[in-house]
């Protein structure tokens, strides 16, 4: 009986109703869209380019060996030294690779040439390698941009370096 004495004394309580909620929502709803709409302007504008080039098939990469690996003498203050470098370059043109075979024996000469007028005290550090490096692929690139028209070479790798 006392629950129901106290049942009878309370005032039955209604939720109060929220009159804003759906313009609250609505903007809401239109800032997000504002916002996208802002994104995707923005992108447009500013970035769109690297994403479609990635989605463009790339051309695989193609390595020639020039083999056998080169081994030529230098210079050093007290005496004769040798040096054995293995080469390998890379391109993406089938046609660059052809004109590579078909002048092996140019771009060997310019090489030897090349790693012959060295020193041992410029191989000696880390820096004088890829100096070398550089050289050597502009060299490739120069004949091969002789015989194509095109310097179709993106790179030259040092495969093994032996000083003695």
């Amino acid at each position: 009986m006392a629950n129901a004495e106290s049942l009878e004394g309370e005032v039955p309580v209604t939720a109060a109703k929220k009159k804003g909620g759906s313009t609250v929502m609505f903007v809401g709803i239109a800032v997000l869209g504002l916002l996208g709409a802002g994104a995707y302007l923005y992108s447009r504008a500013h970035g769109t380019q690297p994403a479609a080039a990635a989605l463009a098939p790339k051309t695989p990469e193609l390595f020639l060996p020039l083999d056998p690996a080169f081994v030529v003498n230098f210079q050093d203050q007290d005496s004769t030294r040798y040096l054995q470098v293995g080469v390998t370059v890379m391109t993406h043109d089938a046609s660059a690779v052809q004109a590579m075979k078909e002048s092996d024996p140019v771009i060997r000469n310019a090489l030897v040439m090349l790693f012959s007028s060295q020193t041992y005290a410029g191989l000696s550090d880390i820096a004088g390698k890829k100096k070398l490096q550089a050289e050597a692929l502009e060299a490739v690139r120069k004949i091969v941009a002789d015989r194509t028209g095109k310097p179709d070479v993106d790179a030259l790798y040092f495969t093994s370096f032996v000083m003695q």
